[in-house]
C-alpha cells in the first residue's frame, strides 16, 4: 500500500521547524504537520510571503498552531537570530526539517561570502542545526530531515582547498555538490547521535521532479542554461504536484518505521510514492570528516552532539 498523507501519526504537543515553509514543498510540509496538531514553526525569509502562508493554512485548517520566524539561510547573522527566537520560545525541537533551497543559480556569494548554493542550501541549514542542537538532543524522539536531490549522484564532494568554487564556477555542478553535502550531514549526524547514546535520527529525503517554484526561481536567475528550461517545461506534465512531492521528506519525519541514516524518495526515481531508497555512493567516513571540517571551518560553528548533549 502506498504511502500518504493520511498515515502521518498524529503530532500533538511536538514542535516542528520547517525552513522554506512559505511555498512550495515547504508549505505542504507544514500544512500537513499542522492538520496532524504540531506546532509549526514556518521560518522563511520572504515575511510576506510567509504571513500569506500562514493565513491560507489558517483557512484549511482553522485549528493550526502556526509561529513565522524570519531566516535567511545566507546570512549567520539572521541564522543566528532565528534560532534564538525558536529556543526563547520552546524547551523542545521535535522535528528540524531542513526544506529550504536553491537551484542553479548564477554564480555569487552569501553575505558572509560562501558561494551561494552551498551557503544557503547546506552552510546556512548547518548553522541553524549547530544553534538548534542542544534542544533537538534533549528531545525524546527528535529528528533531523535533509533535503537532498538526484542531482546528488553527479557531484563531487565538497573541496576543501576550494569550497566556494573560486578556481571554477558551473550552476549545475555547485547545485549537485550542495545537495550530496546535505546527504552526508544527515548521515554523518545519524552516526553521531549514535556514537553520543542520543535517542533522535537523522535522515534525508528527495522529492524526485516536483512542479514547484524551485524550477520557476532558478530559470528566471538566469543560471540554469538549456537543461533548466527543459526541466522548467517538463515538470508541469511530467513532474508531481508538491502534495505528492512533500510525502518523502513527510515520510522522513514522520514515519515510526524509517531508520535513523537512510534516504527516502519516490519509488521510480522521479515519480511515485515515497519509499526507502538505496543508498548509491554512500558516505564514507573520509567524505562525512571532510565536510564537517569544511564547514567548522567556513561557519565558526560546530555540530558536536556529545558536547550538545552535555549543555542540554
Amino acid at each position: 500500500m502506498s504511502w500518504s498523507a493520511s498515515d502521518i501519526p498524529r503530532q500533538d504537543g511536538r514542535v516542528a521547524v520547517v525552513t522554506g515553509a512559505n511555498g512550495g514543498l515547504g508549505l505542504v510540509t507544514a500544512r500537513a504537520l499542522a492538520e496532524k496538531g504540531a506546532h509549526v514553526v514556518m521560518a522563511a525569509r520572504n515575511q510576506d510571503k510567509a504571513a500569506s502562508a500562514r493565513e491560507g493554512i489558517l483557512r484549511s485548517v482553522p485549528e493550526a498552531s502556526l509561529e513565522v520566524v524570519p531566516l535567511d539561510l545566507g546570512s549567520l547573522k539572521s541564522v543566528e537570530a532565528a534560532a534564538r527566537t525558536i529556543l526563547d520560545g520552546h524547551e523542545r525541537v521535535d522535528l528540524l526539517i531542513a526544506n529550504a533551497g536553491i537551484m542553479a543559480m548564477p554564480k555569487g556569494t552569501t553575505e558572509d561570502g560562501f558561494e551561494t548554493q552551498l551557503g544557503i542550501n547546506h552552510l546556512g541549514h548547518w548553522a541553524l542545526v549547530s544553534h538548534l542542537l542542544p534542544a533537538i538532543v534533549r528531545t525524546a524522539g527528535a529528528r533531523v530531515v535533509t533535503l537532498t536531490s538526484t542531482a546528488q549522484h553527479f557531484s563531487r564532494l565538497v573541496d576543501p582547498d576550494d569550497p566556494h568554487l573560486l578556481r571554477g564556477y558551473d550552476a549545475w555542478s555547485a547545485y549537485g555538490r550542495s545537495k550530496l553535502a546535505l546527504r552526508h550531514f544527515a548521515q554523518g549526524l545519524h552516526h553521531r547521535f549514535q556514537d553520543a547514546g542520543v535517542d533522535a535520527k537523522a535522515l534525508t529525503a528527495h522529492p524526485g521532479v516536483t512542479h514547484s517554484d524551485l524550477q520557476d526561481n532558478s530559470v528566471e536567475a538566469g543560471g540554469a542554461g538549456v537543461l533548466g528550461r527543459v526541466f522548467h517545461a517538463w515538470a508541469p506534465i511530467g513532474g508531481m504536484s508538491t502534495e505528492r512531492g512533500a510525502l518523502s521528506q513527510l515520510r522522513a519525519a514522520t514515519d515510526p518505521g524509517a531508520p535513523s541514516g537512510t534516504m527516502y524518495g519516490p519509488l521510480f526515481g522521479s515519480n511515485g510514492p515515497p519509499v526507502r531508497k538505496p543508498l548509491v555512493r554512500p558516505g564514507s567516513d573520509e567524505a562525512i570528516a571532510r565536510l564537517w571540517e569544511v564547514s567548522r571551518r567556513e561557519t565558526g560553528l560546530d555540530v558536536d552532539v556529545k558536547t550538545a548533549r552535555g549543555a542540554a
